[in-house]
């Protein structure tokens, strides 16, 4: 137990001191879990919309299809990255292999399936008889999602919140896309896998502290905009 919490006061140690190797990897993080997490409400609020909404021939298989691909393995997903933006895959002259951006691609992938499950199950939770009242009032379709999605802001905050956790979290897709290059893409899960093998506790704990903070400030203040709107 000594060497646990000596690794601890360590850690909180590196984090007062602002160590430049710390912070790089947190910036690193912050960087690319925003730009997928952008990307993949921009994409799956509007396909959850209209997943949840609409009826249609066969959306059960849909539902089946996405619903299966929030267990989608990290792994897999960086495999399929790198094969289409490495050098002799079709995005190949993108430049994006080993690089930030090239892992938000591959972490947008990951997000986008459980912001369209979720919402989805949020706006068939809704009330049906909105839909109603709104058309009779005249409401045209950009009104109609955005209403609805306003009704259902509760729900589209949990798939946010879940979505974020997953990317925040993931180890497999930054470590295959972006090669956990140090000062480059090395984000703070694969510098607690690499730094942990190499016996640097201290270091993997920091990082782990800084990933709990980030969860804690999250659901804070997802209560707080939900008791702002109650």
């Amino acid at each position: 137990m000594d060497y646990i919490l000596e690794g601890i006061l360590q850690a909180v140690a590196l984090l007062a001191s602002g160590n430049a190797e710390t912070l790089s990897a947190v910036a690193a993080t912050l960087k690319v879990s925003s730009v997928s997490m952008a990307a993949s409400l921009v994409i799956g609020l509007p396909l959850g919309f209209w997943l949840g909404y609409h009826r249609f021939p066969g959306k059960r298989a849909v539902r089946t299809v996405v619903d299966t691909l929030l267990s989608l393995p990290t792994v897999l997903v960086g495999l399929i990255v790198y094969a289409l933006i490495s050098q002799r895959g079709p995005l190949g002259e993108m430049g994006l292999l080993f690089t930030l951006p090239g892992i938000a691609l591959g972490q947008a992938i990951l997000a986008i399936p459980v912001v369209v499950a979720l919402t989805a199950t949020a706006v068939e939770s809704m009330d049906r008889q909105l839909s109603v009242t709104l058309r009779s009032l005249g409401a045209d379709r950009r009104q109609l999602l955005l209403s609805t999605l306003w009704e259902t802001r509760f729900g589209i905050l949990a798939a946010a919140v879940t979505a974020y956790g997953r990317v925040m979290t993931e180890v497999g897709i930054s470590m295959m896309v972006g090669g956990n290059i140090k000062w480059h893409t090395r984000t703070m899960t694969t510098a607690i896998a690499l730094e942990t093998n190499k016996g640097m506790f201290a270091m993997g704990v920091a990082l782990g502290l800084v990933l709990l903070a980030i969860a804690f400030a999250v659901n804070i203040s997802v209560s707080f905009l939900r008791r702002r709107a109650r």
